[in-house]
């Protein structure tokens, strides 16, 4: 489902609440239940199923949306993983992201071999139909054997003292596990997980970055980009 088409048809609530309620549920570290409450305070009687129940069905479009919206990546590519519990079983969640720190890709395995890394690699580079000039890895030997097969005119940096932009690209993830309590299967953290890479750093433009006046200007930008996405005109405030 893509945003250009979506319809909201058969729904019962508007537009504005289900995307409100997808942006919340994204943008911030809310259980389904915190989300239920806000709208309630706002006079909107939702159930935390129905939140659940929206949120995976509009949130990987509103992202995928957003996500083609972006600008083409810088040719510095940084790639990490970090390990994930899933029902007692260790999983792999691998990211990519460029020089600006904009998620390329996120992808939950089960193995952190060659194959998988070369698997990897070629959906990034059929992903963003482009081939980086450097990537910068740690120094997990998987990577290396895996650029040798699939870009070997590539750059390749191996030093975990240099990744920290792909490091820092997992705490948002990390805090929102937390908040969760843990995912309950590997096709539902791939399904949140390809949201939230989307929207939630739509959400967060660099703040310290900027002075407050900036800030709130683009924010204002990014908000009606969102509703723009949604098709909706925002929700009004509470009364």
């Amino acid at each position: 489902m893509s945003v250009d088409t979506v319809s909201y048809r058969g729904f019962r609530f508007p537009p504005e609440v289900i995307s409100h309620c997808v942006w919340l549920y994204h943008r911030f570290s809310l259980s389904l239940r915190d989300v239920e409450e806000l709208m309630l305070e706002r006079g909107i009687e939702v159930t935390h199923e129905t939140v659940h129940q929206r949120t995976r069905r509009f949130g990987p479009a509103y992202g995928n949306a957003l996500r083609r919206r972006q600008p083409k990546p810088g040719d510095k590519w940084h790639l990490d993983e970090v390990f994930v519990k899933i029902k007692g079983e260790r999983k792999y969640l691998r990211r990519a992201v460029d020089r600006d720190g904009s998620v390329l890709d996120i992808l939950l395995r089960n193995r952190r071999d060659e194959p998988a890394v070369r698997r990897f690699f070629r959906k990034l580079m059929k992903k963003t139909r482009s081939v980086p000039r450097v990537i910068v890895t740690d120094k997990l030997r998987s990577y290396g054997a895996a650029h040798r097969a699939v870009m070997p005119s590539v750059e390749h940096r191996s030093h975990k003292g240099l990744n920290n932009r792909a490091e820092n690209s997992h705490q948002p993830t990390r805090q929102r596990e937390r908040a969760m309590k843990g995912f309950r299967s590997v096709g539902a953290a791939q399904r949140f997980l390809t949201a939230f890479s989307g929207i939630s750093p739509h959400f967060r433009p660099g703040r310290h970055l900027m002075a407050a006046h900036d800030h709130r200007t683009e924010m204002i930008i990014r908000f009606a980009i969102w509703d723009q996405i949604a098709g909706t005109t925002g929700l009004p405030a509470a009364a």
